[in-house]
């Protein structure tokens, strides 16, 4: 091994090294091969391999394990494919894949040292990023964890035993982690609060902006956007998830709220919202008096969803759990001030560039939505702070990710 790689505190950011040893990793991509189910994972996992295959080290290979019979991953060229492993669909076994999945990645991981030295590697580990992970493996574990809900929301998440039978198993699976990887630190204490997750496997790597977030949008294509969406006025956009996760009654009942003192706007931007999700949206909206007021923008062209989130005056993101921010983390990038739930990884996320409001308040959100609607001496404040964290998050790429990743496979693959 040519160096530590270890993170500047066990609880802290991970430390890239200059040349970490090339590692064969076992890697469960069936996020990507169904990107609706887990969106902000498969964002990961695409920008992570992205990254990996822009510098390609000597020796560091792949294992995909991959879903049987469904859509073929697409995976960026110049990543060394040492093998792929298909899996039954155990999704279709709805909660019961909770149960059953460890055992099945298990297996399917026994075989994936096989010729790895030969090839070059200096070890294997296996990384777990969907939230499912082999149970006893005998190569290091290391998890990404971008996700607390299961846990934060029982009542949600855990409705059945069998559910919480697997929520119980994933905690167990992931105490045994060489390496639990955050994406802020106020993850890594709610994983050590609801998982008791080790503190000394806990490692904190920021999340980076996509490259259409970072890079600066030009006015054009922003008004380009706006037009063909029909967004003439001034409008909030929303670019959460449609689930247990956020809070979208809240939402709803706070924009009725500005409705009575702003009567030519704002509209309410939705991004991604499928035909169901629409469908509820506009029962709940119905109720509220704001149907009129929504507007809607499908996932395909991540490059006009930028522009259309640049172009907002605030993205919105009430939140009952959120564990990476996401979201928030590529409007500031934007430009675009955050009004969010101080829940989570959001509080640490938004900063100054937003204005943080109580989960469940319609009367608090409505009022921070008011703030920067306005010309008040909130919202010049909020612009001004917006700006300066833009810059610094436009600076963080997934070329840093990557490669305190990779730091973390090194120190993970010595405790083998």
């Amino acid at each position: 091994m040519k160096g530590a790689a270890h993170g500047s505190s066990r609880l802290g950011s991970a430390v890239a090294i200059a040349d970490p040893p090339g590692l064969r990793v076992i890697l469960d991509v069936r996020p990507l091969q169904a990107p609706e189910r887990a969106p902000i994972t498969a964002i990961y996992l695409r920008e992570l391999l992205a990254a990996f295959a822009r510098r390609p080290i000597e020796g560091e290979s792949f294992i995909l394990l991959q879903e049987a019979g469904a859509t073929e991953p697409e995976i960026p060229g110049g990543l060394r494919i040492a093998g792929r492993r298909f899996l039954p669909r155990t999704r279709l076994l709805r909660s019961g894949a909770l149960t059953v999945d460890p055992f099945f990645l298990r297996g399917a991981a026994l075989l994936a040292a096989r010729g790895a030295t030969a090839s070059g590697a200096a070890g294997v580990v296996y990384h777990a990023a969907g939230g499912l992970a082999p149970l006893g493996i005998r190569h290091p574990l290391v998890v990404t964890l971008l996700d607390l809900a299961p846990w934060e929301l029982p009542d949600r998440y855990q409705a059945s035993p069998a559910a919480r039978f697997g929520m119980r198993l994933r905690a167990r699976i992931l105490r045994d982690a060489a390496a639990v990887i955050v994406p802020a630190a106020a993850t890594a204490a709610g994983a050590r609060r609801l998982l008791r997750a080790q503190r000394a496997a806990l490692r904190v790597v920021p999340l980076a902006p996509r490259p259409e977030y970072a890079a600066p949008i030009a006015r054009e294509a922003i008004a380009t956007a706006r037009e063909r969406h029909g967004l003439a006025g001034e409008y909030l956009v929303y670019s959460g998830r449609y689930d247990a996760r956020h809070d979208l009654p809240t939402l709803l009942e706070a924009l009725a709220q500005i409705a009575g003192t702003h009567r030519d706007g704002p509209r309410l931007l939705l991004v991604g919202a499928s035909p169901d999700d629409r469908a509820a949206l506009a029962r709940v909206a119905a109720r509220e008096g704001v149907g009129e007021r929504l507007s809607y923008a499908p996932l395909g062209d991540e490059t006009e969803v930028a522009a259309l989130v640049a172009g907002a005056r605030a993205a919105v993101l009430p939140v009952l759990s959120d564990a990476n921010g996401f979201p928030a983390l590529e409007a500031i990038a934007s430009g675009t001030p955050v009004v969010a739930t101080a829940t989570g990884a959001l509080p640490e996320v938004v900063g100054a560039a937003g204005i943080l409001v109580e989960s469940g308040s319609a009367d608090r959100l409505a009022s921070a939505m008011r703030a920067l609607l306005g010309n008040s001496r909130a919202r010049i404040a909020v612009e001004a702070a917006t700006a300066a964290a833009s810059r610094t998050l436009r600076a963080r790429t997934w070329d840093a990710v990557a490669a305190e990743t990779r730091a973390i496979y090194a120190e993970a693959a010595t405790l083998n």
